[in-house]
């Protein structure tokens, strides 16, 4: 809460940039992490977000505050349209699937230019009021990064509701075992449709406020890396761990801006790390702890 108050504009921005990754890798470890379902075109629910938030409000004038629950509404409409085509497919087929998909919203939004400007992107977004107040450059960066403070306690806190409850459950076991699944009497269509919904909330959420922090967005900033790097945090953090993806989002989004100086050697290091975590520790920084269920009942004594 103090770190605005002692560090610069650019560690500010930096953090802030941390924490939208920190929710929009927590959206995605519902669909990958506790839903065991591969997706690879995460990134288009994120530009469907920021992209929402941008059109709305350059034709109709609307807010960040609307806009928000518009772009986390929107993406979980996306998420529905891209679960219902993919519902019998699993394991690599599936990562195909959403890759092409997330490449189609790509490509939509970089050359149909009468709906989206095309590759000129739409600039001049503005950032989130507060009260009608004018605030400074500074100002409104802090004011953002409490803003994704808030936002990324709200989705630990619902994420880990789910987690806990009968639906996250059923999510688990769908990433087990499908066909044990489908046995016990889970809904299988309906389990997969509301990870690829609830996931893609997130992402949409993300999306309007990544838009609102930079004030532009072109398709340039969707692309598949995007995606890659948002994986990344879910699976070098530890699928299914939200402490472990938090560690992770932090770890892919500040140590590249802060080790710079070495930025010719950035990739490189980036893929031994990737190697080393999976050969040495393939469950992530911090794994996701298997939960028993133990039936304590009391004892009966039956007399003749």
């Amino acid at each position: 809460m103090v770190f605005p108050l002692i560090s610069s504009l650019y560690q500010i921005d930096i953090m802030t940039t941390a924490l939208i990754y920190v929710v929009v890798a927590l959206g995605l470890n519902i669909v990958v992490g506790l839903a065991g379902l591969l997706d690879l075109g995460y990134v288009a629910f994120y530009a469907v977000g920021a992209y929402s938030y941008a059109l709305l409000n350059y034709h109709f004038g609307i807010g960040f505050w609307l806009a928000l629950p518009i772009g986390g509404a929107l993406g979980m409409i996306f998420g529905i349209l891209l679960g219902f085509p993919v519902l019998r497919l699993r394991g690599d087929y599936l990562a195909i699937v959403t890759l092409g998909f997330g490449e189609i919203i790509r490509l939509v939004l970089e050359n149909w230019n009468e709906f989206s400007f095309g590759p000129s992107g739409i600039a001049n977004i503005p950032r989130p009021g507060f009260f009608g107040m004018t605030l400074s450059l500074q100002q409104n960066h802090i004011y953002i990064y409490y803003l994704m403070v808030g936002l990324a306690l709200f989705t630990i806190f619902v994420v880990r509701r789910l987690q806990n409850s009968r639906i996250g459950r059923a999510w688990m076991a769908l990433r087990e075992d499908e066909v044990a699944c489908q046995a016990m009497g889970i809904n299988k269509t309906r389990t997969k449709l509301s990870a690829f919904a609830l996931g893609a909330t997130w992402a949409g959420m993300g999306g309007v406020v990544f838009a609102a922090k930079t004030t532009f967005i072109n398709p340039a900033s969707f692309t598949i890396w995007e995606s890659v790097i948002i994986l990344c945090c879910v699976v070098l953090g530890g699928m299914g761990s939200i402490v472990g993806v938090i560690c992770g989002a932090f770890a892919l989004k500040l140590l590249p801006e802060y080790f710079r100086a070495f930025s010719e050697y950035r990739m490189l290091v980036f893929g031994m790390v990737l190697v080393l975590m999976m050969v040495f520790r393939p469950g992530g920084i911090i794994s996701d702890v298997r939960k028993i269920y133990r039936f304590e009942g009391g004892s009966e004594t039956r007399g003749n």
